[in-house]
């Protein structure tokens, strides 16, 4: 049972892949993407492509299934040099048909080639092959095999093998071995067709012994060896030696070297056990690699052993800079302005981390790291000795030493470095460069622009074949490594770095210009094509004065360096979206002559706020602000005709306004009303978006952040107003409704925990009800106007009075 476990897991054409992804499950909310969950700038394959499917994430088994080469060049290789025909030919012939040509070349032949449509007569492979009377039939033969081991595995529909029919074609393999004389390269061939077949038949025996006697000791370069001792190495019972198998599989064939590593883990083997198995120091090499490559842990150790044995392979980059991204993912914090949903969503559910263990134990490995890199460097035996300057000078970086960081790249020659080093050391500079953007620091920002620029089109080039209306999110793209970088730059480091000047604006315009992904500046308010964290900033953290500036730069004329750069982003902004966003934010201040000013810029065809059609048909956004609600739930909506929108709603209010000072005999009334809607636009009124974008469950209970925050969760305003309206009155029963609306107002200021509870035994429960008994507007209320009609009907409908009366 355990021999047949482990050959359900070998080889291309039979592989069911037993770990594709393994994606962490958030109980508490959706996945973040597995290829963009820590904010990073050294790029994991900056070493070469040899080993980038074992490149460091914490999320996934693999970073990606593919091998550095594929079966199809490799096997093509050998076939063009066999018979003389360009490669390509041979990879259309054997791997690139469609079912009807499949269909044609099991038939193949001298004879039937003839009848061939000119496409397939053109192919210099299949041409040859026809004169060639052997290398035809194994052909014919190889094809005959397809349907015996290219199985499509359905559970609804589980089809019998045919043992005794595979077994026959295994004989039938060794029976050819003999009529093609000489011939190694067709003898290994048939030799391995016939092991194969033998062991998805289940003989075992004759598998075993065709690899042993056959294939094991032939004198041969082939990748074929390697494809038959992946086969092999399933069925050996020793789970030690068959992962040491696996590791030469690793070692030689990098077509099949994703097929190793994953077999090479599913062994479950003893280390030290595997090391025995050794013949030399490169092997011993490979088996700490392969079995490093699914540590998450900090793993210097393993690195320094694969280098005292092996200083000139390749792994060694490949895991130091799995040990680089490492100290990324625990060093580098996301700005609280570039968090992305998931990051803002997990921080709520997450238990409390202790962050400065975390970053001790990461900088004494950082160190430990640097250190092992300047030897790597100085050693000069890796290949690509300046991957360790880059390293030490990334690291410096990260520690804050800007000018070590520069010292270790002026070491370096950009001019000669290899493409993937050189892109790494401007990333580098950049970082440094960029620290240097602080209050009272002259630096020039236009020093930056060139390598910006530069980032542009890398990471344009990268997304060139998506389409340019698609939405922002592309869940899972690996490789989109330069499209991260620059956007990480502008979020992480630049937005946050003009916020600390106090130029908001130009924060706003870096996040917008992290999120561009072509060239072209389409409207991507309108399509969906910006990032949560820029949404978030432009609807949250801007004001009026911001907006103002904003809309000077949407006109570039005059500009240049990089507030040039920064000023064509704004162009993505639709102008509808602009100042629908600009018109809310006097909303938000209470400036309604200025706000309708600015909707008023909007053109009719503008379409709901939410830029989602289904609302214009959810009944959830038909509310009247000015209604008068005893409760808060259920909420009270109307129908569509009887709807405020942002316009009609700062169109009332200006008109509220000016009769307080116009009819200051209703002033009282007149304040009440417009405290009855600033209420309602609040978090818990019905008609939150006319001031907001974005509702959840948890936003009452975080702290306030934004200064018309005060009004959304603390009802600040509404507070304010009904007070004034109590003033100016000398009606009882209506300063009861006032003082009433003071106290729910005042409900509002109450410290809630991040998770509050939902029943009475529950302390945050205990805690928030405890606050509201002794909500001094109810002893008001009780003290003042117990007597008046309205108190007895709120006292009847609102729990909370009703308790507070009770336990009173």
């Amino acid at each position: 049972m355990k021999t047949f476990k482990k050959l359900s897991l070998i080889f291309s054409v039979f592989l069911i892949t037993f770990f594709g992804e393994i994606a962490f499950n958030f109980a508490c909310g959706p996945e973040m993407d597995p290829f963009d969950y820590y904010p990073t700038y050294f790029h994991n394959n900056v070493q070469g492509d040899e080993y980038a499917s074992f490149a460091y994430n914490q999320m996934v088994y693999l970073y990606n299934d593919r091998d550095f080469e594929t079966e199809a060049r490799v096997n093509g290789h050998e076939w063009a040099r066999y018979l003389g025909v360009k490669k390509d030919d041979v990879i259309d012939a054997m791997y690139n048909v469609d079912s009807a040509t499949s269909v044609l070349l099991k038939a193949f032949s001298k004879q039937t080639f003839k009848k061939f449509p000119d496409s397939l007569r053109k192919n210099q492979f299949l041409t040859k092959l026809s004169k060639h009377a052997n290398a035809s039939k194994y052909f014919h033969f190889a094809k005959s095999c397809e349907p015996y081991i290219a199985v499509n595995f359905d559970y609804w529909n589980v089809k019998q093998k045919d043992s005794l029919a595979m077994i026959q074609k295994g004989c039938d393999a060794l029976d050819s071995i003999n009529k093609v004389g000489s011939d190694s390269f067709l003898k290994l061939r048939y030799a391995f067709q016939a092991q194969r077949i033998f062991r998805y038949a289940g003989d075992f025996a004759q598998a075993d012994s065709t690899y042993n006697q056959l294939i094991k000791n032939t004198k041969s370069n082939s990748a074929i060896k390697g494809w038959s001792l992946a086969l092999h190495a399933g069925s050996v019972a020793n789970n030690n030696e068959s992962a040491y198998l696996f590791s030469r599989v690793f070692d030689n064939n990098p077509e099949k070297r994703v097929l190793a590593y994953k077999n090479y883990r599913y062994q479950q083997s003893d280390l030290n056990e595997v090391l025995k198995y050794a013949k030399n120091d490169s092997e011993k090499a490979t088996i700490l690699a392969v079995n490093g490559f699914g540590k998450p842990d900090y793993n210097l150790n393993t690195l320094k052993a694969v280098y005292k044995l092996n200083p000139k392979s390749l792994l060694n980059g490949a895991l130091l800079v799995r040990e680089v991204n490492k100290l990324e993912e625990k060093l580098i914090q996301n700005s609280e302005v570039a968090k992305d949903f998931f990051a803002v969503y997990t921080e709520r559910c997450d238990d409390e981390i202790n962050r400065d263990s975390i970053a001790s134990v990461g900088l004494s490995n950082l160190k430990n790291i640097k250190t092992f890199a300047l030897q790597l460097a100085s050693d000069k035996k890796y290949p690509q000795p300046q991957l360790g300057i880059l390293t030490a000078a990334y690291l410096s970086w990260m520690e804050k030493k800007d000018a070590l960081a520069d010292s270790y790249l002026q070491k370096l020659n950009p001019a000669k470095l290899p493409e993937r080093l050189h892109d790494q050391y401007r990333i580098i500079d950049l970082l440094i460069k960029a620290r240097n953007i602080k209050k009272g620091n002259d630096f020039n920002e236009d020093k930056l622009v060139p390598t910006l620029k530069w980032l542009d089109k890398k990471r344009f080039s990268e997304n060139a074949k998506k389409p340019a209306h698609e939405n922002y999110y592309d869940w899972g793209d690996a490789e989109n490594r330069f499209t991260k970088t620059t956007r990480n730059f502008y979020q992480q480091i630049l937005a946050p770095a003009y916020l600390k000047k106090g130029d908001t604006a130009k924060a706003a315009l870096a996040m917008l210009k992290g999120d561009a992904r072509h060239k072209s500046y389409i409207k991507r308010f309108r399509f969906k094509q910006i990032s949560y964290q820029t949404t978030m900033f432009w609807q949250k953290r801007l004001t009026p004065r911001i907006m103002g500036q904003l809309e000077r730069y949407r006109s570039t004329k005059g500009r240049t360096g990089m507030d040039l750069l920064l000023a064509m982003s704004s162009k993505s902004v639709d102008n509808d979206d602009f100042y629908e966003l600009y018109g809310t934010t006097y909303l938000r201040q209470h400036r309604y002559s200025s706000a309708l000013k600015m909707l008023n810029k909007i053109s009719p065809r503008y379409k709901h706020p939410f830029n989602n059609d289904w609302l214009l048909n959810d009944s959830t956004y038909f509310s009247n602000p000015f209604t008068e609600n005893i409760n808060d739930y259920p909420k009270k909506h109307v129908g569509l005709k009887e709807a405020f929108n942002k316009k009609t709603f700062a169109k009332q209010m200006l008109r509220l306004q000016q009769l307080t000072v116009n009819d200051k005999k209703n002033a009282a009334v007149y304040y009440y009303k417009m405290a009855n809607a600033v209420y309602q636009t609040g978090y818990f009124g019905n008609s939150w978006f006319l001031i907001s974008y974005d509702w959840d469950t948890y936003d009452n209970n975080l702290p306030v952040k934004q200064a018309f925050e005060m009004d959304f969760k603390k009802a600040y305003t509404a507070k304010k107003w009904y007070a004034k309206a109590r003033s100016l009155s000398k009606d009882v029963n209506f300063k009861a409704k006032c003082t009433f609306m003071m106290a729910k107002c005042a409900q509002q200021e109450i410290v809630r925990d991040n998770e509050i509870g939902y029943y009475p035994h529950d302390r945050s429960y205990k805690i928030f009800m405890n606050e509201n008994y002794n909500n001094p507007y109810f002893k008001e209320l009780k003290a003042n106007y117990s007597k008046t009609p309205f108190y007895q009907v709120a006292s009847s409908e609102c729990s909370y009075l009703k308790d507070f009366i009770t336990v009173k």
